[in-house]
């Protein structure tokens, strides 16, 4: 009884995208699309879908499997579906908010934030690898909950399919009420910003209150302009590379590492090191605190 509705999404997509393009070109605007980019885009959404029917199989029979295990049992129940739908979308933050804190599931998730652009054609850029690493456990507790995994693949599909409208700048601000509540273009700007001030915020899917609720929430500030992309920028239009950088680049940690910190390569932050070369997201944002407190602390004079 479950449906897939990324199938039915695509032309809707692919009408969109070419809908901005037209917007941004009528408009002006310089930068928000640029061909190489786009391209690579496009050939990573079809590389990813390829990989979703590839494993999507077996997702749906680990699912089934814990499904039977449990001794509960939800059904097909009109209720369930909202229900449902909710606390898939807290299954999404939780593994988003580890995608960018663990850098076993940031390798597979970084591709998505690779893009120095910000447009409709960045949400294609989704995981060719998520299979590989195990980014399907975050929702293994909803069919051990009860929820027909049918149910369960069909909310995260359409969870999916919400995302896709806020990858834009086409879209400002929308109404109080919806952005307190809903993620927004403006909240998801937030999350694929590279400014000290936005790194790591606004892990929301669908609600953006579980950031509100975790307190990772930021809101889009007016008047500073947004720099996307990694914080060590990629460099390259490169499919392979874009698709399969960092899981080359943990490779080579591990091989040089000393064998007490080879473990701590894969799950710690993105950007950590054990002899303190690099950054991680935390530090670059804590610095960038301090600073703006130094900054503020002059006018604070009497």
């Amino acid at each position: 009884m479950g449906f897939d509705p990324l199938p039915y999404a695509i032309p809707v997509f692919v009408g969109l995208i070419v809908a901005e393009m037209a917007w941004v070109r009528a408009r002006g605007v310089r930068g928000a699309y640029e061909t190489r980019d786009t391209a690579l885009s496009l050939a990573i959404g079809l590389g990813s879908t390829v990989a979703g029917a590839l494993t999507g199989g077996a997702v749906a029979a680990l699912l089934g499997w814990v499904h039977t295990l449990s001794p509960l049992g939800v059904g097909w129940a009109w209720w369930a579906w909202p229900v449902c739908f909710v606390l898939d979308d807290l299954a999404y933050y939780a593994f988003h908010r580890s995608a960018h804190r663990v850098r076993w599931f940031w390798a597979s998730h970084v591709n998505h934030h690779s893009s120095q652009h910000y447009n409709l054609s960045t949400a294609l850029r989704q995981s060719w690898t998520g299979f590989i690493a195990l980014s399907f456990l975050f929702r293994l507790p909803l069919a051990a909950a009860g929820f027909e995994p049918g149910m369960v693949l069909a909310c995260a599909g359409l969870n999916l399919v919400y995302q896709f409208w806020i990858h834009t700048e086409a879209v400002g601000r929308l109404p109080r009420w919806f952005e307190a509540v809903m993620n927004t273009p403006s909240h998801h700007r937030v999350h694929h910003a590279v400014n000290p001030r936005y790194l790591d915020r606004n892990f929301a899917g669908t609600f953006i209150v579980w950031d509100r609720l975790f307190g990772t929430f930021e809101p889009e500030v007016d008047g500073e302009r947004i720099r996307y992309g990694i914080v060590s920028q990629l460099g390259t239009f490169n499919l392979l590379r874009a698709v399969f950088h960092e899981w080359l680049a943990i490779g080579r940690d591990l091989r040089g590492a000393p064998w007490r910190y080879k473990a701590s390569y894969l799950w710690r932050e993105p950007g950590w090191s054990h002899d303190g070369s690099r950054e991680t997201s935390a530090t670059i944002r804590d610095r960038w605190m301090r600073s703006q407190r130094g900054a503020a602390a002059p006018d604070m004079q009497p």
